[in-house]
C-alpha cells in the first residue's frame, strides 16, 4: 500500500504553523472572554454585570472576523487589546484579595494569548505577502 493510498499522503489534511497558531489564539480568545464574563458576573449585580461584561468582551468580538480569516492587521491589533486585560487582573490581583483567582486566570490567560499572537505574527510572517 503506498502513502497516497493510505491517506497519510495528503497535505491538506495536515494542519501547518499557521493553522496551529491561529486555532490557539482563538481557543484563547473565546476562554479569555468566558473567564472574564464569569468573573464579572459573580462580583456585580446581574446589569452591572451584563454592562461590564458586554464592554469588555465587545472588542474581541469585532476583531474574531479578522481573526478567523488570519488578516495580519487583526491579529496586530489584538496585541493591543490584550493590553487592558492584563493591566486590570494585574491590578486586582495586587489589590483585591477576593478576586485573586479569577483576576489571575485573567492575567494568565490574557499573557498567553498575547504570546500566541506573536507566534501567528512570526510564523504567518513568511507566507504573507511582500509589502509594495
Amino acid at each position: 500500500m503506498t502513502v497516497a493510498a493510505a491517506g497519510c499522503g495528503d497535505r491538506t489534511s495536515i494542519p501547518g504553523p499557521v493553522s496551529t497558531a491561529r486555532a490557539v489564539v482563538l481557543a484563547l480568545v473565546a476562554l479569555l472572554c468566558t473567564v472574564f464574563v464569569l468573573w464579572h458576573a459573580r462580583r456585580f449585580s446581574a446589569d452591572t454585570a451584563l454592562l461590564v461584561s458586554v464592554l469588555g468582551v465587545a472588542p474581541w468580538l469585532l476583531a474574531v472576523r479578522g481573526l478567523w480569516n488570519r488578516r495580519r492587521q487583526a491579529y496586530a491589533g489584538g496585541l493591543l487589546l490584550t493590553t487592558p486585560y492584563l493591566g486590570y487582573a494585574l491590578m486586582e490581583v495586587v489589590a483585591n484579595p477576593g478576586a485573586r483567582v479569577y483576576a489571575a486566570t485573567t492575567l494568565l490567560t490574557a499573557f498567553a494569548l498575547a504570546v500566541a499572537l506573536v507566534a501567528f505574527l512570526r510564523v504567518s510572517r513568511r507566507t504573507a505577502a511582500a509589502p509594495i
